[in-house]
């Protein structure tokens, strides 16, 4: 490399080579810009799972997996877990800065006026039969509000992107609360907007018409800290897909209702629900021993869920912020939950385990998260959904950044092709 803001490649059979140049960002490993590789050397690139592909610039979210470290916006996200609350990190997302106090007001009452759904989505949801996964009627709803609100859908036009993305961040919990009571059988609750942010989600979930609720002041706070830790996570699957989905020119709704069902996959969002899956098949402190020595049996498929991260090559900062949290919801709300003691004796073995501390396989998020859920009286099959509460306000940031990124383009991923060569149609009676 001899000049440093460049790399030239060679390709040794046909001598074409191409200078590409380095790319860097305010923080991270610079990178290199293989735009003319293709036109240069008649080469792609192949990189299966993208994991040393930059796909695009981005202000919003910045991880250091080797050092463990999580910024929205250049924050720490340990002074935001302490200080902030979901709402004003939501806002931070979306507009690059923490709010002024006035700002903030403003924000907070057009979320609440937005709150409300339409009440036609009452009878979208009786299309559902009445188990139907959260999931599955989440995406779909969201989906559907692009046919609610087409007049205002023009995604060249700011005042439109920044409306949607209020409506998307006020409504989201409303529709899920709604996905919830709808699988129990329970009736619609309207948001009470006099609440903040989550209470009226808690509200909305719990709430009956015959009492009010009474719910405890650590039971929010728990579930806005899961929210802050959740909203963003840098280019993840779910996020490149709303953007893949966006550089189409395809509507807000209709990109997050994309964002929605990646987000369901059991290797990404669903992978709180498959950890407190696995804890109850585990079953007893007694038999972690047995399932440390299942998970580093190369000839058992078994592997523990919620350790190690694609990202993180040390501990998850999440993490350490949840697992603190989860032992205060449970001595708060007087929960003695025999998953904790086997989550509790599990991290325990792991970290000890010199299989584990050598590949670095960390308690993740995901670990604490499902416990803390479970204690709130949240189902297992929510789960994914609280994600999908919190992780909005990320996606409609980077949809918003996409849409005001100049030369932006629609998102193509190439190939290597390994079908048959060309061959002749034959008849059917010769085949």
């Amino acid at each position: 490399m001899s000049d440093p803001k460049t790399v030239k490649l060679v390709d040794e059979s046909t001598q074409r080579s191409s200078t590409l140049p380095l790319v860097a960002g305010t923080l991270g490993p610079a990178c290199i810009d293989i735009g003319t590789l293709y036109k240069d050397t008649g080469h792609f690139t192949y990189d299966v799972g993208y994991g040393s592909t930059a796909s695009t610039k981005s202000a919003i979210t910045y991880i250091d997996g080797d050092q463990g470290v999580l910024l929205y916006r250049g924050y720490p996200i340990e002074q935001l877990a302490e200080k902030s609350s979901f709402l004003e990190v939501a806002y931070l997302l979306l507009n690059g800065e923490l709010p002024k106090p006035a700002e903030f007001a403003g924000f907070e009452h057009d979320v609440a006026h937005h709150t409300m759904m339409h009440e036609s989505l009452k009878n979208f949801f009786q299309g559902f039969h009445h188990d139907a996964h959260p999931m599955a009627m989440l995406a779909a709803a969201v989906a559907s509000l692009s046919a609610f609100y087409h007049d205002d859908l023009d995604v060249e036009n700011p005042a439109d992107r920044k409306l949607a993305a209020i409506r998307l961040i006020a409504k989201m919990p409303t529709i899920a609360a709604a996905c919830y009571r709808y699988s129990i059988g329970w009736p619609f609750r309207y948001p009470r907007n006099n609440l903040e942010y989550v209470d009226r989600f808690l509200h909305m979930m719990f709430e009956v018409p015959s009492e009010p609720l009474q719910m405890s002041p650590v039971a929010a706070r728990a579930l806005d800290l899961l929210f802050i830790l959740h909203a963003d996570h840098e280019q993840n699957a779910s996020t490149s897909t709303v953007r893949l989905v966006g550089s189409t020119g395809a509507n807000p709704y209709a990109s997050i209702a994309a964002g929605i069902t990646a987000l369901w996959g059991p290797a990404h969002g669903g992978a709180n629900e498959a950890v407190l899956k696995q804890l109850k098949e585990i079953g007893t402190p007694d038999n972690v021993e047995s399932a440390i020595l299942r998970a580093k049996d190369k000839n058992d498929s078994f592997r523990l869920m919620g350790f190690g991260h694609r990202v993180y090559k040390n501990f998850d900062p999440r993490a350490k912020i949840i697992r603190e949290m989860c032992h205060k919801v449970l001595a708060e709300l007087g929960v003695s939950d025999p998953l904790l003691d086997v989550a509790m004796k599990l991290e325990e073995a792991a970290l000890k385990d010199e299989y584990f501390v050598e590949r670095k396989l960390y308690p993740n998020v995901d670990f604490y998260s499902g416990i803390i859920y479970k204690a709130l009286g949240i189902p297992t099959e929510m789960f994914t959904v609280m994600f999908a509460i919190a992780r909005t306000a990320g996606w409609i940031a980077h949809w918003i950044e996409q849409h005001e990124t100049p030369g932006a383009r629609i998102g193509r991923p190439r190939q290597i092709y390994t079908g048959h060569d060309v061959r002749d149609y034959m008849a059917s009676d010769k085949r």
